[in-house]
């Protein structure tokens, strides 16, 4: 925790002293023209246009203050409260009824449940309430050129990677400008520069969106075919298994290992997950209600209210943290699913054990 607190006060810090020095500042020369190359060479876009457009981009100071400090930081305890309400499965059971059958056409076609699609869209964008204030072109140039570093020798590479992805990211916008005709002046999204009903990254955009309502265009803002089809078709392609489950609870033996995985992060395999599982500590657990074999599984430790809680999760959750590569997120998302579901759907429920 101590360790948190002096990265989120760093990251703020020098955010705010490079915001002191310039109230927009410019990345150096030599990484626009390098930007400009690539981009010009990997999506067929004119440099002065490229260059034209990121004069209009504008470093935003929050940006970088917000990225310092994930939600997913937070303990289950605190994360959960968030996503999982009243209010919120109402409105979900809502959403679902209005969209009942383009949603069961979905479910049909991809193998992906519908109450998963209509929780990912609650829990990312409150069913298209709020998308998003900043505009993509502005976060992600402030990511891709300014991303905040912490000044820790151990995280530098990560800090270096991620202003890389961001950079191609903010590449592909331009490529989503030329081809779905998004509006890359003046559309909003997340800091983090995910935008429509679904958050998706201009890659997963341009590699997941689903034209699903046949006007040749693929509109992730303003589509509802086009956007449940889409976050199907990102869990469809990510793996995900029809009918097969997603968790079970598991208990902790006496004097078994806290086991917890190293990392969720994009570039993770499932494969890596359950491997590291069954070697460390798979002996250690075991189903909190009698069933029969489990498939392959990783242990999902969370610290909730009264204690920790131990879940197996299986094919199917790990590629719900696909989309955002947290077991908190993935979590979260999978029982406000199975509350909006109201385990009416037996894809959705938890091998063993009644949905939450």
């Amino acid at each position: 925790m101590f360790y948190r607190l002096c990265f989120v006060l760093f990251a703020a810090l020098a955010a705010g002293s490079v915001s002191a020095q310039a109230p927009n500042p410019r990345p150096p020369a030599e990484a626009v023209e390098a930007f400009v190359e690539q981009t010009v060479a990997e999506h067929g876009v004119a440099a002065e246009y490229v260059r034209q457009t990121l004069d209009k981009a504008r470093y935003q100071r929050s940006i970088s203050v917000a990225m310092s400090r994930p939600a997913e930081a937070k303990p289950w305890k605190d994360y959960r409260p968030n996503f999982i309400t009243d209010a919120r499965i109402r409105a979900g059971r809502a959403f679902l009824a209005e969209h009942r059958d383009a949603l069961a056409k979905v479910e049909a076609d991809s193998g992906v449940p519908a109450a998963l699609v209509t929780s990912i869209i609650g829990v990312e964008t409150n069913w298209g309430g709020y998308t998003g204030k900043y505009r993509v072109l502005d976060a992600l140039y402030t990511l891709a050129f300014f991303y905040p570093r912490s000044g820790d020798p151990e995280r530098a590479q990560y800090e270096a990677d991620r202003e890389t992805f961001f950079r191609r990211e903010l590449g592909n916008l331009f490529e989503l400008a030329r081809t779905e005709q998004v509006p890359i002046d003046t559309v909003t999204g997340s800091y983090a520069g995910a935008m429509g009903w679904g958050q998706f990254m201009p890659s997963s955009y341009l590699a997941y969106a689903v034209d699903g309502d046949g006007d040749g265009r693929r509109d992730l803002f303003d589509s509802v075919p086009d956007i449940l089809a889409s976050v199907a078709n990102y869990f469809a392609a990510h793996g995900w298994q029809r009918g097969a489950p997603v968790v079970a609870r598991a208990v902790r033996e006496p004097g078994a290992p806290e086991w917890k995985p190293e990392t969720w992060r994009r570039g993770t395999t499932f494969d890596d997950l359950a491997s590291a599982f069954e070697r460390d500590a798979a002996a250690g657990y075991r189903p909190a209600q009698p069933t029969g074999a489990l498939p392959r599984a990783t242990l999902v430790s969370l610290e909730a209210e009264q204690g920790m809680e131990y879940w197996y999760g299986f094919n199917n959750f790990f590629v719900i943290t696909r989309y955002n590569h947290s077991p908190l997120y993935g979590m979260a998302v999978y029982q406000l699913a199975a509350a909006i579901d109201d385990g009416a759907g037996a894809a959705l429920a938890a091998a063993g054990t009644a949905a939450p």
